[in-house]
C-alpha cells in the first residue's frame, strides 16, 4: 500500500515537491507519536497508522479514482480509508491503529489544504530546514534562490521550473 499510494502521491500532487512529501511523512510520524501518547489511542506499533495516514491523504488528493477491493466491491477512493477500516474490524484487527492513521492524515490535509482554502494560513508549511536537507542529499528537486533572473543563469536558460509560487531546478 505504501508503494502504490505513496508513488502516486509523489508523481501527482507532490511532483517536484520532494521536501513537502518528506515533511508530510515527518508530520505524520510526529502526530502519531503524540496521539499514541494519549492512553485511549495507545498503540505499540505505528507502522499501520502511518500507512493509513498516507492512504487517507491519497484518498483526499484522488477522491474520484475508482478502487476495487478484493475484486468484489468498487468504490470511489474518497471512501477507501473507511472501507479498509471496516474490513480490518470485520477481520478482527484492532480499530485504534487504523483510526490513528486517519486522524493524522486528516490533520495534515486539514492544515495544508482545507484551512488555506477557507481563507486561513497554511500552518504546516514545509520548513526551510527540510528543503535544505533535501538539497544537501541531492534528491528530488531543489529550490532555486529567489534573486533576480540576471543572477541565476539556470533560470535564464529555462531549466528552472515554477510550481505553486516557488522556483525549482531539476536535481541530479
Amino acid at each position: 500500500m505504501i508503494v502504490r499510494y505513496g508513488v502516486q502521491l509523489e508523481k501527482g500532487p507532490f511532483d517536484r515537491r520532494t521536501a513537502d512529501f518528506l515533511w508530510m511523512m515527518i508530520f505524520g510520524a510526529f502526530a502519531l507519536l503524540v496521539l499514541s501518547a494519549i492512553p485511549i489511542f495507545w498503540s505499540p506499533f505505528l507502522a499501520v497508522p502511518l500507512v493509513f495516514m498516507l492512504l487517507y491523504v491519497w484518498s483526499r488528493e484522488f477522491p474520484n479514482a475508482q478502487i476495487n477491493i478484493y475484486g468484489l466491491v468498487a468504490l470511489k477512493a474518497f471512501y477507501l480509508p473507511w472501507a479498509m477500516l471496516a474490513l480490518d474490524v470485520i477481520f478482527g484487527s484492532p480499530l485504534i491503529p487504523d483510526l490513528l492513521g486517519i486522524i493524522a492524515g486528516h490533520l495534515y490535509y486539514f492544515f495544508t489544504v482545507l484551512h488555506p482554502l477557507a481563507g486561513g494560513k497554511n500552518i504546516l508549511k514545509t520548513p526551510m530546514w527540510v528543503h535544505k536537507l533535501i538539497a544537501r542529499w541531492r534528491i528530488g528537486v531543489q529550490p532555486i534562490s529567489r534573486g533576480p533572473a540576471a543572477n541565476n543563469p539556470q533560470q535564464e536558460r529555462g531549466s528552472g521550473v515554477a510550481f505553486r509560487g516557488r522556483s525549482y531546478r531539476l536535481g541530479g
